[in-house]
């Protein structure tokens, strides 16, 4: 695929998803099984809007059934299924009507809140369109008025889907069949936020009113020896806890904690809601800002300002007195962005940590909010 976008000054090349390789694969079964001539290129069109012409890289033919398998290309994005082989096993049937399941090394749904109900194949409802629009294109085109069954594998499935959110979201025994617009953008922001709704909106189907989040690996292993609670029961938000706390309020929890470092979440105290490095490390003037305000003379502001790591600016605020204070202030502070981000309609707070020392403080309502976390 010879389509590109530009990302922070790189040319990068777009692929396609698992979802455009099924539809593909089922498309070119499709149309061997009902000709009986064999298909080496195939094209479809993908909701994004962009057309595909793809190889087809194995075919065997039956005679009630075809199997065709397409490679999954990623383009630029380091994607782990990128080189596989998706396939397709279309078979004639009696009944009217297209029915698509998953085989080898697809994934079972087993838990509430996914784009497929529990037991199905997970195979998300945007490609199981696209592999229907497609069939139904090869049936118009043919005059066949019976009916098709799909089966889509992924020989190597079961071994990819270790490295994937798979196991954490309850999909077991292979990877899903994704893609809403059957086009991969490299290192896409909106994967990530979307693993993120589908994490959230399992635990709000699940019942749960009140949710812990956590930044990545560092708030998971606090969780775990601090607070007691299987770091499974965070969802992980990466650098989007503004997308994250839009989210459940979407999704109409009452209650949102969130748990991390203090290099990551201090970030929010100056309204920065996504707290990579690229949209800016104001970590020093932030904190130095509040320890100002809480009575740290200039010549240590100074001194803290050329500080590389919060941990680093911590001794300073003891040496002078104005550490809780300082606190006081900041999570404040952040108390007070992140109840904004969410104007109100749900309690949000947050517990700050370091690696160096431990606990280091806490917004107001952060141990109500734990209690009910902890109860549900």
């Amino acid at each position: 695929m010879e389509e590109y976008i530009v990302k922070d000054g790189k040319r990068l090349r777009l692929g396609y998803t698992t979802g455009s390789c099924a539809a593909a694969a089922a498309k070119a079964a499709a149309w061997m099984l009902l000709t009986g001539q064999k298909k080496e290129r195939i094209q479809i069109k993908t909701p994004k809007g962009i057309e595909l012409n793809l190889d087809v890289l194995e075919f065997y033919m039956g005679e009630n059934s075809v199997t065709c398998a397409i490679e999954k290309d990623g383009g630029d994005d380091p994607d782990v299924t990128k080189g596989t082989l998706i396939f397709a096993t279309v078979t004639r049937t009696e009944t009217p009507g297209i029915v698509i399941d998953g085989g080898q090394g697809v994934g079972r749904v087993t838990k509430q809140g996914l784009d497929q109900p529990v037991g199905a194949a997970a195979i998300n409802s945007g490609p199981r369109q696209m592999i229907r629009d497609s069939l139904e294109e090869v049936c118009r085109l043919l005059d066949y008025r019976g009916g098709l069954t799909v089966l889509i594998s992924v020989p190597d499935g079961e071994r990819l889907a270790k490295k994937t959110f798979n196991p954490r979201l309850g999909i077991v025994g292979g990877i899903s069949i994704l893609g809403t617009t059957g086009i991969v953008e490299p290192m896409s922001d909106q994967a990530i936020v979307d693993t993120i709704r589908v994490e959230l909106r399992q635990r709000r189907v699940s019942g749960k009113e009140y949710v812990l989040l956590a930044p990545g690996n560092y708030g998971s292993e606090y969780i775990l020896k601090n607070i007691g609670l299987n770091p499974k029961n965070a969802v992980l938000t990466s650098n989007f806890i503004g997308e994250t706390l839009d989210i459940c309020k979407e999704l109409g929890f009452r209650g949102a904690l969130l748990v991390g470092h203090i290099g990551k979440l201090v970030k929010i105290a100056g309204g920065m809601l996504n707290t990579h490095s690229k949209f800016g490390d104001c970590r020093m003037e932030i904190l130095a800002s509040h320890a100002g305000a809480s009575g740290l003379n200039s010549e240590r502001i100074a001194e803290m300002l050329e500080c590389v790591t919060c941990d680093d600016a911590l001794h300073l605020l003891d040496e002078a007195g104005v550490r809780d204070k300082t606190f006081e202030r900041l999570t404040d502070r952040i108390s007070f962005i992140m109840n904004h981000r969410v104007a109100g309609e749900l309690e949000t707070g947050a517990i700050l940590f370091s690696k160096k020392d431990g606990f280091l403080c806490e917004t107001r309502n952060a141990r109500s909010l734990l209690r009910n976390i902890m109860e549900e």
